[in-house]
């Protein structure tokens, strides 16, 4: 992710220290809200708290007063599905001339909230647990900022677009803003009931409750009312957006395990994939995280799509889809864009669209387009859908001349990037952070930069475009393919391992010099299948040597280099989905005991963490007995290649792979981690085959026993 660009505009400021570090995420399509335990949104810590809509923030402010005061807060939590925030909330003492006329715990608030197509529907239902009658005010203030999303991640303009005059009625509030780009932004303000009193900046009702009764207050925040002004009613959009949830997760599988800590960690995993899918415009492609990225990014969405593709191959497609369509097709240097190339993000905020950043469509990552074609491979290879294919066959094409004809800029068989663009990102790998890629001396490389993963891609790539080709009935261009990556994989050998650290060079830079600095990033190239068995082996103990395992799992930089940084955003964190691609390329080598290790790390950290979710990244420093990981402050949570990590970990272990034109679920070598007894899966689909799985770890291989069958499918064990 951008969190540094080419200047400080595109670092994600941290000027205060965050309000909460247990901050609520809620998330339907285009819109997302952060609040506080309370429901709070509040302008407090780093600011990031809103309800946002299409990268704009349409409420900056909306906070609750019982009798005047911020009730008790006894619990919040956010549903497993991750649907609907609820909040446990009482009275405080309320005093009239020194004297508790109310007491504490008298009243007991329960507010909840979900989003279901651009609105935020809220209910609050009041019960009075005391003896008399009582008249509760209640009072919701709020605001809107109308701040684009860049502006919320520190970015200062110059010059804004302007507020409206407020349209106001009895039970309802409409708060409007111009922006520069001529586009009309509104935040529509909804009470079902008959407040006491009504403006610009909030609401006031009163709840009449008799002894032993309850009471209800439902309002809603539309930030989309051009398109329908009055909501639906809360019990209404309710049913809809449960129905809609249910639906969706009826075409997972269910996974879980004796280990009651992993079946928490899934369900919450498989939860975060499917908010940060549902209900986008692009079908089934996975925004990539809240809230600085809650949108589409290339590379996020393929690795997403990869991690899941064993159990929910729709999100591959989807991503494929949408991907051919953004295809880049004539060049554009300010917005990297060059024909083949795959998109690396898009925005559509009042910022992107006035080009104040970059980001409305923007091609600027070396690796999307080679991980697009690996993506495709792998599409095929498990599910068997050769009509797709041949429909995407153009876009494969496309996709492998920019590789030739754009990626490789000076010819020497190694696609490279150099920025074009004066707005851009310097670094156009997955560590795009702008002191990412440097020397053993903590010098930045000079551009053009040949990222050694990204080689590994491109090696996976043609491997992956000779299966096409030759399910399209192309042995000539299958040949070909085949030939260029046995090649490439011998000039890799020769030009990037450096005996002195045992491992791959980071980078080449401009000048073909390697950058001899131990990183994660050649646990990629095993991935990719790229490196010798004999390197990947020393690669493989490298990474889980104590220079690089935390206790929590592997970071993207050894301790000892010079730029190592444990609070850093890509020199010494744990990335999760980083450390998930590690495992995966470790096991295809056959270091499964090591995969298994990454994976109860990673297990570790979800029983440490709010929710059970894994969050973007996490500082790299080293495990204390007795005491949690160190959070990183600024990461997005969820984030749909952290949540995705834990399924490439299993699949890793399992060895589990899907022949669907052959009706077969295949495992190779399987294996469970020491406290990880006992796995389940149930309904696992294949084509309109359904099976279910019982998994037992036991003193000698992993034993796997079909529980149940749908139509005709086969289990091989190898």
């Amino acid at each position: 992710m951008d969190e540094i660009g080419t200047t400080p505009q595109y670092y994600i400021a941290a000027g205060t220290s965050p309000s909460d570090d247990r901050a609520r995420v809620l998330k339907y399509g285009r819109c997302f809200a952060v609040f506080n335990r309370y429901g709070d949104i509040e302008p407090l810590g780093l600011g990031e708290h809103g309800i946002f809509f299409r990268g704009m923030r349409h409420l900056s402010e909306l906070t609750l007063a019982v009798w005047d005061s911020r009730p008790l807060l006894m619990s919040s939590t956010v549903k497993s599905d991750n649907f609907v925030f609820t909040a446990d909330l009482a009275n405080v003492d309320v005093s009239e001339e020194q004297r508790v006329i109310v007491p504490r715990g008298t009243v007991h608030i329960v507010r909840s909230r979900f989003l279901w197509h651009d609105v935020a529907h809220e209910e609050i239902q009041i019960f009075n647990y005391g003896l008399e009658r009582l008249t509760v005010p209640l009072k919701l203030s709020f605001a809107a900022d109308f701040a684009d999303i860049f502006e919320v991640r520190g970015m200062r303009r110059e010059q804004r677009g302007r507020r409206l005059e407020d349209q106001i009625s009895d039970d309802s509030v409409l708060i409007r803003y111009e922006g520069l780009d001529r586009e009309l932004r509104q935040t529509f303000i909804e009470c079902d009931g008959s407040p006491t009193e009504i403006n610009g900046s909030g609401l006031r009702c009163e709840a009449d409750v008799r002894p032993g009764k309850s009471t209800a207050f439902h309002f809603s925040i539309n930030c989309s009312p051009e398109t329908q002004r009055r909501s639906v009613s809360y019990a209404r959009a309710m049913v809809g957006a449960e129905t809609e949830l249910k639906a969706a997760s009826s075409k997972l599988c269910e996974i879980s395990s004796s280990n009651d800590r992993l079946s928490r960690w899934i369900r919450r995993s498989m939860a975060d994939v499917e908010m940060m899918t549902l209900g986008n415009p692009e079908s089934n492609y996975p925004y990539a995280g809240v809230p600085w990225f809650s949108t589409v990014f290339g590379r996020d969405g393929i690795i997403t799509a990869l991690q899941m593709l064993w159990i929910a191959p729709q999100i591959a497609k989807g991503v494929l889809q949408f991907l051919a369509a953004t295809q880049a097709t004539e060049i554009d240097l300010e917005n990297e864009a060059q024909p083949g190339k795959i998109i690396h993000e898009t925005r559509n905020g009042e910022m992107a669209n006035l080009g104040e950043v970059p980001f409305g469509r923007y091609y600027g990552s070396i690796d999307s387009s080679p991980l697009f074609l690996m993506l495709a491979g792998a599409y095929l290879d498990f599910t068997g859908d050769i009509d797709f294919l041949k429909h995407l066959r153009p876009h494969v094409d496309m996709a492998l001349e920019w590789i030739d004809r754009y990626g490789d800029v000076d010819g020497d068989g190694f696609i490279e990037y150099a920025p074009h663009g004066e707005k851009g990102l310097v670094q156009q790998g997955w560590k795009d952070s702008s002191d990412s890629v440097f020397h053993a001396d903590g010098t930045i490389a000079k551009a053009p930069i040949a990222l050694c993963e990204v080689q590994g891609y491109v090696y996976a790539a043609k491997l992956a475009g000779a299966r096409i080709y030759g399910a399209c009935d192309d042995p000539q261009r299958k040949l070909q393919l085949e030939t260029e990556a046995a090649e490439l994989k011998h000039r890799f050998e020769q030009a990037f391992w450096c005996d002195e650290i045992s491992t791959y060079a980071l980078a080449l830079d401009g000048h073909k010099q390697p950058c001899r600095v131990r990183t994660s990033n050649p646990g990629h190239c095993l991935y990719c299948g790229i490196a010798s068995p004999e390197k990947a082996n020393l690669i493989a103990h490298t990474l889980v040597s104590q220079d690089f395992f935390s206790g929590w799992g592997i970071r993207t930089v050894g301790c000892h280099e010079s730029r190592y940084n444990p609070l850093s955003y890509h020199n010494g964190s744990v990335w999760p989905h980083d450390n998930a691609m590690i495992a995966a390329g470790m096991a295809r080598y056959g270091c499964r005991e090591f995969a298994g290790r990454v994976l109860m790390s990673l297990l570790d950290l979800s029983g440490a963490v709010e929710l059970h979710r894994l969050p973007e990244l996490f500082c790299g420093v080293d495990r204390r007995p007795g005491q949690g990981p160190t959070l990183y402050p600024v990461a997005c949570s969820p984030q749909a290649w952290a949540a995705g990590a834990v399924f490439m970990l299993l699949q890793a272990c399992l060895g589990i792979s899907i022949d669907a034109s052959r009706r077969r679920v295949i495992f190779d070598r399987p294996f469970l981690p020491e406290g990880i007894p006992e796995l389940s899966i149930k309904d696992l689909r294949v084509e309109d085959c359904r099976i279910s799985l019982f998994m037992e770890r036991d003193s000698g291989p992993v034993r796997i026993q079909v529980v149940e069958k749908h139509g005709e499918i086969a289990v091989v064990v190898k």
